[in-house]
């Protein structure tokens, strides 16, 4: 039976209002399965002009919006974590506010869950200045072992692509506050919680790619978050002791090579699986 739909969207001082508008539009106008509603989560105060597209889209859109507005800015993964509490339907689309949903998005991923998946992410489209400037391509893993066995590795999902059920990500914490890895600490606990999961290799969304993306990828901040994490998969028994120093060795040793080296492994080992 056809299921109801959340579309979950979180917005912060630093988004853009056309982008805001691009994403939003392509993920409920232009959809041929459009969700049932649609919950942006404004993550504490934003300039006048966004603050203002938001209630246009809001005003506009074709299906309910419900805005939720933080008084402060709690970063991302608590704001989103306030958006689950919001959502109205047992099944949740997560999208960012400055990338495009293709049209078939959700008509391609919805059956899947109503088929018994717990959460489905697809490949995605890397573009740069404009929407066809594709720059790269993130194809994840497909089968349900090779999903469970990559995400001791590396982040099985690709966030903003994927759609899962409220009640199972809920169960297991939600995503709370660990900046930078809130994700992929989340997908470990649904995989440990037995999470039926899905990908699909074709690119469903279109990310866009900013200035700086493999800078922000290093660096020892990131290292610290890369070890925290780490120490947190090997304690809920999620890796093993091996992939534990694997993963300290090879995942921390990525945050401090040199941005050009960080650029080449990133294409050649995260970005697309391969077995």
């Amino acid at each position: 039976m056809p299921e109801q739909l959340s579309l979950l969207l979180p917005v912060w001082a630093g988004d853009q209002p056309d982008f805001l508008t691009e994403a939003f539009r392509s993920s409920v106008d232009d959809q041929t399965r459009q969700p049932d509603e649609v919950v942006i989560v404004r993550d504490g105060p934003v300039p006048a002009v966004l603050e203002e597209r938001i209630a246009k889209l809001a005003v506009t859109s074709p299906v309910p919006v419900e805005v939720v507005a933080l008084e402060r800015n709690v970063g991302l993964g608590p704001a989103l974590d306030a958006g689950l509490a919001a959502c109205r339907y047992p099944v949740v689309a997560r999208m960012d506010a400055d990338d495009i949903s293709l049209p078939h998005r959700f008509a391609v991923q919805m059956p899947i869950i109503e088929g018994g998946a717990d959460i489905v992410g697809s490949g995605l489209l890397e573009f740069g200045e404009h929407p066809d400037d594709v720059v790269g391509t993130r194809t994840p893993p497909t089968e349900p072992r090779d999903i469970r066995t990559r995400a001791r590795f590396a982040v099985p999902f690709n966030h903003p692509t994927v759609v899962y059920r409220r009640a199972l990500v809920q169960s297991v914490g939600g995503y709370t506050n660990f900046p930078l890895m809130e994700d992929y600490l989340l997908w470990a606990k649904m995989i440990v919680a037995g999470a039926q999961v899905a990908n699909l290799a074709e690119p469903l969304v279109k990310y866009r790619v900013g200035a700086g993306a493999y800078a922000r990828r290093g660096g020892l901040r990131q290292l610290r978050v890369e070890v925290a994490l780490q120490w947190r998969f090997r304690s809920m028994g999620f890796t093993t002791g091996r992939q534990f120093a694997r993963n300290l060795l090879v995942r921390g040793g990525y945050r401090l090579v040199p941005e050009r080296v960080r650029r080449v492994a990133y294409r050649n080992v995260i970005a697309t699986y391969r077995g």
